[in-house]
């Protein structure tokens, strides 16, 4: 039976088991991916990973409520609080002192609220179609949120995503929806974001002070065909991060790692060579 490649190293926390990929060496980069249903580490950064590790050390963990992270079975998820707490503690375990940071939709938001609130352990950041500004909340991303597993469903949610469809391919949904599908699984992610959903969308606002506040260079890419977070979200970020610089991508959707892959990647390598 073959491997599945979404499950690589875990490690055990304060009762939460994390799944998460460790490869290559250098200075550590953190991939943290999006809220959608059946994503897990692999799915989201399975292009990236590879090539980032040429010269880094990367490290892709499944936060916890999705993916093969697993978790008791009465956590209680608190936003923004959950996923801080299992960053650094996986951090911690694997002795990574200071690490880059890459985010992609609720993993940029995730990555804010990791900077702000532990500036010293991270040291440039990558957010991508990014939450932590107030928006209201998209018809898409409600489909995200409240899916049933099914391939069917699965089909349709990944078209929300991208902007180019043929990119969504019978593989990846398959992938995804089996992540779904395992015994459990849609009990615990409809745990994580239960209606009326508005509320976690501002759940996820930083204060524009903390914004201001933090000393990174941070690096904000979004897709200007987005349907599930506004591009608008990312121009605010921009202007409200002293040292932020932004890059859109057209003819993009909510997928920038996976639609525009090369041209991400080069972007990215660009920024963080810049701090070595």
């Amino acid at each position: 039976m073959d491997r599945n490649p979404e499950i690589a190293n875990r490690v055990t926390i304060k009762g939460i088991t994390t799944n998460y990929h460790d490869q290559g060496s250098g200075f550590p980069v953190t991939l943290l991916h999006g809220s959608g249903a059946g994503v897990t580490a692999w799915a989201n950064w399975r292009g990236a990973i590879p090539e980032l590790a040429t010269n880094r050390r990367v490290i892709a963990p499944d936060l916890v409520g999705f993916g093969y992270t697993d978790a008791p079975a009465d956590i209680e998820f608190r936003l923004m609080d959950t996923w801080v707490e299992q960053i650094i503690g996986l951090l911690d375990a694997l002795d990574i002192e200071r690490t880059d940071l890459i985010g992609n939709s609720f993993g940029g938001t995730l990555s804010l609220a990791l900077a702000i609130r532990h500036p010293k352990r991270f040291r440039r950041i990558v957010l991508m179609g990014s939450g932590g500004q107030p928006f209201e909340f998209t018809p898409e991303l409600d489909a995200l949120w409240g899916y049933t597993p099914s391939l069917d469903n699965m089909k349709r949610i990944l078209d929300i995503m991208a902007f180019d469809r043929s990119i969504v391919t019978d593989e990846l949904a398959e992938m995804r929806y089996r992540a779904t599908a395992r015994p459990g699984v849609q009990e615990r992610f409809e745990k994580v974001f239960p209606p009326p959903r508005q509320r976690w969308v501002d759940a996820q606002v930083m204060a524009d002070e903390d914004l201001a506040a933090l000393p990174h260079e941070v690096l904000v890419i979004h897709g200007r065909d987005d349907r599930v977070v506004p591009l608008d979200v990312s121009l605010r970020l921009a202007a409200k991060i002293d040292r932020a610089q932004l890059h859109v991508f057209g003819r993009c959707g909510h997928w920038t790692q996976i639609e525009h892959g090369a041209r991400f990647l080069q972007l990215v390598k660009n920024f963080l060579d810049e701090a070595e």
